[in-house]
């Protein structure tokens, strides 16, 4: 069965969104999590040298999921539109970047995102998901965020996308040091 790309039922604009409809993004996410998982775990296992690869939850996963991902970022131009929209939306005038990643590796982010969470929940205690919905200012308004962390939350969706985007500079993913530095994180 061909890789099935996520579509979420809601804009993800979160600081746009009602509470409620925040409160049925979440119910969605955790109603989906289970399926986006296998259908990661079929993916990865389809490419060569990774037929063995499996969702089992351990930090060690982490590493071949990693260096699996570092094969499958792909990036595409931006639009004039989409650059033009970016830019009228800054506050101090930055470089805005001419590329994006594509839907299938933005769709492979959020499921890998979701495992890493997953992991993280199973194998350092204390941890659990939430949903911040005081500040519309705060970053992971309205997103599912691990708890667990003195008062920096995680948001593995969030790490996901931004390891795609090192890959796609030719950074490594390093999923495994990434769950290593939470888990100093923890220990204080």
């Amino acid at each position: 069965m061909a890789y099935e790309i996520i579509q979420p039922p809601f804009t993800l604009k979160f600081r746009e969104m009602s509470k409620p409809e925040l409160k049925a993004y979440k119910e969605w996410f955790f109603e989906v999590l289970p399926k986006r998982i296998a259908g990661l775990e079929e993916e990865v296992r389809r490419t060569p040298a990774f037929e063995d690869w499996r969702t089992d939850h351990s930090p060690s996963s982490l590493d071949a999921l990693g260096q699996w991902l570092e094969g499958q970022v792909q990036v595409r131009a931006k639009t004039e539109q989409e650059i033009d929209d970016l830019k009228a939306k800054l506050v101090f005038p930055i470089e805005v970047s001419g590329e994006q990643l594509t839907n299938r590796t933005f769709s492979l982010a959020m499921d890998i995102g979701m495992y890493f969470g997953q992991v993280v929940l199973k194998n350092i205690s204390g941890t659990k998901w939430d949903q911040p919905l005081k500040n519309t200012k705060f970053v992971d308004y309205g997103q599912p965020v691990i708890m667990g962390f003195g008062s920096v939350p995680m948001n593995p969706v969030r790490l996901a996308v931004t390891t795609a985007y090192a890959i796609s500079k030719k950074k490594p993913a390093g999923l495994g040091s990434l769950y290593e530095t939470w888990v100093k994180m923890k220990r204080g």
